[in-house]
């Protein structure tokens, strides 16, 4: 009997922790407003310095720790703001992602501005009160046409877990998936993105607003005539095993051009598997 109220009081114990620590994607949109202040308060430099996870990384045009970046770079000129349009956070609350526009200016007239797309990647630690920024990354294109629309979806608080007792078990089967997407695109580009795309997938290319949607993806990489070539470099999983994300590098034939890039993928566990919810890739400049 005191081994049942023992193992009750703890589960009370470990539901009432995640009750408090109330995980809700506006903690990540929280956090990317307030982070889109501090850099119309300080600057891009220090603004930037104020978010960062210490592992945080940016591609530059490898990926590179960015608290080491940051603090050895001249303060940037120009004003730049985004709005998170398109967010999740895991069912832990330890891994969430946004992403949405943004808008670069240096200079006085409206033809300086430069618009574009980011993906932010935010992770907390065990150690951690509040979310802090793991990976940025961006894609430019023409002014947008059209307002996008907002999308956040609360995360499944029935998937919450705690912690896996082997913190590499997780990274081991993401990073395995990866690598099966990254080989299955040696064969088909077209099949490999049917098979593992979210149907609500979305895909960020350089010089075009991104692309909602498996079909309208397959599409688009179809009229585009686009192959890919990809090697995985890192990954990471929140603990309640619902939410990933990846990153590696690509070379990309686009009709007769092939260019190298970098890419962030971004998954989710539905239905038994893992699917590609985001893909983001931001050309390498050489």
């Amino acid at each position: 009997m005191k081994k049942i109220i023992a193992t009750s009081s703890l589960i009370i114990l470990f539901c009432g922790t995640i009750f408090a620590q109330k995980t809700e994607v506006k903690n990540v949109v929280d956090a990317e407003q307030a982070f889109n202040k501090a850099v119309a308060k300080k600057g891009i430099k220090d603004g930037f310095l104020s978010v960062l996870d210490d592992d945080g990384i940016v591609f530059r045009p490898k990926p590179v720790n960015a608290k080491d970046f940051y603090t050895n770079i001249d303060k940037q000129p120009g004003s730049l703001s985004w709005e998170p349009k398109f967010a999740r956070i895991s069912a832990n609350g330890d891994l969430a992602f946004s992403a949405g526009p943004y808008v670069y200016q240096n200079g006085p007239n409206d033809t300086d501005k430069v618009y574009g797309h980011y993906v932010s990647v935010w992770h907390k630690g065990s150690a951690d009160t509040k979310l802090k920024l793991l990976i940025d990354l961006g894609i430019q294109h023409p002014e947008p046409e059209q307002a996008e629309l907002i999308d956040f979806k609360e995360p499944d608080l029935s998937k919450v877990s705690p912690p896996s007792t082997d913190p590499f078990a997780g990274k081991k089967l993401i990073l395995y998936t990866d690598k099966v997407v990254n080989q299955s695109l040696n064969m088909s580009t077209l099949a490999t993105y049917k098979e593992f795309l979210s149907p609500e997938g979305r895909f960020y290319f350089p010089g075009f607003e991104p692309v909602v949607g498996r079909d309208k993806i397959l599409q688009f990489i179809n009229n585009e005539a686009i192959s890919i070539i990809a090697e995985t470099t890192s990954v990471g999983r929140a603990d309640s095993k619902d939410l990933a994300y990846s990153y590696g590098k690509a070379q990309i034939k686009k009709g007769n051009i092939t260019s190298d890039y970098n890419y962030v993928r971004i998954w989710e566990f539905d239905q038994g598997k893992w699917n590609v919810l985001l893909e983001v890739f931001s050309a390498i400049e050489k």
